[in-house]
């Protein structure tokens, strides 16, 4: 009997360092193609650079024909690609481990069409651009948020009230956006649907230490709440019993997310379906053990930088990285309701 109980836990302990293997080695081949991504896009462009006039550049050497290029339009573009991959694919694993459900993502629920309305009317209404446009889609968004998760409160929290609530606004915004593009000039729509497009067009460097300090802020202090996250998973009972203050951390939890959707929103406008795919992508890879929160990160710092680079260079056209992402997304959204149909499972 002793010797069976022993061979027991020697399997399970085996178990669980093969998923740790597993795990580490996840994160550090994410790690490493996000690098290389980062490297290619400093690199490759309409001019290519060797790698020693780009680290030449970088250490502050003027190099001419260099300098502009890739200081000005190259290094934000690739330091903001990385930021919102991360957000974004952080926000977007917590809200599906948090609410339980895969469709309970951003960009599904109405968190960033919350982002999008007021950068979409202060485009065509107010006539604002800038950094003007990115408060109001950061305060918007998380108005809007908050305002989702008031309402998925009647008759107590349900995680699929939270998540057909949010639905709900998603279509409604969606509505309201429509709208004001129906009702303005060429021109400013021109410019509002490259906002919701998801570009990283013409962002600038003064703008990456803010995103860096919310999405290193509010990321890391969503890994520091990774252990209650996963007892959260166990159920509202269990994790009572192992002490979480379920409601505490749950809110916790749903302002950090939004605080990086919100911020990565108002930089890029809504990069569709890097939050959805994260996740579920970074599951797969590193196996069902975790909960998977810093491989969903880099999950999506990488579909990010890859999406721009296809985009960019791989296709006849040029297009914003949003459209690459969006196209992935869209065949995994119906193979995930279709499997779920045919599971019986419901939202």
């Amino acid at each position: 009997m002793k010797k069976q109980t022993k061979n027991q836990l020697s399997t399970i302990t085996d178990g669980y360092r093969k998923r740790q293997h597993r795990y580490v080695f996840t994160a550090l081949t994410l790690l490493f193609l996000t690098f290389a991504l980062a490297c290619i896009m400093m690199i490759y462009g309409n001019t290519i650079y060797s790698p020693k006039t780009v680290l030449k550049v970088l250490s502050g050497e003027d190099v001419e024909g260099a300098v502009f290029t890739i200081r000005t339009l190259r290094l934000p573009r690739m330091l903001t690609a990385i930021l919102c991959g991360l957000a974004f694919g952080m926000a977007g694993n917590t809200f599906q481990q948090l609410l339980g459900n895969p469709l309970a993502s951003p960009d599904i629920i109405g968190v960033t069409s919350g982002a999008s309305v007021a950068a979409v009317f202060g485009i065509l209404v107010l006539k604002l651009n800038g950094g003007t446009v990115s408060l109001m889609a950061v305060f918007s968004g998380l108005l809007v948020s908050a305002l989702i998760y008031f309402l998925s409160q009647g008759g107590g929290f349900s995680n699929a009230r939270l998540i057909l609530t949010g639905i709900g606004m998603q279509a409604f915004l969606s509505a309201v956006i429509s709208w004001l593009l129906l009702k303005a000039s060429e021109y400013d729509v021109a410019n509002a649907l490259r906002w919701l497009s998801g570009s990283l067009n013409g962002v600038k460097l003064q703008n990456v230490p803010r995103l860096a300090l919310v999405v290193f802020g509010a990321g890391g202090a969503i890994l520091l709440l990774n252990r209650q996250l996963s007892m959260l998973q166990l159920g509202e009972a269990h994790a009572v019993t192992l002490g979480v203050n379920v409601r505490r951390i749950r809110l916790t939890l749903i302002l950090l997310a939004l605080l990086l959707v919100a911020f990565a929103t108002s930089v890029t406008g809504p990069v569709a379906s890097v939050a959805f795919l994260s996740g579920p992508i970074a599951t797969r890879l590193s196996g069902n053990g975790k909960n998977g929160m810093l491989t969903s990160a880099l999950t999506g710092s990488t579909l990010v930088l890859a999406s721009d680079l296809i985009g960019q260079f791989a296709l006849p056209s040029r297009y914003p990285v949003g459209v690459v992402t969006g196209i992935l997304g869209a065949p995994y959204l119906l193979f995930l309701l279709l499997q779920m149909n045919d599971k019986g499972e419901h939202v």
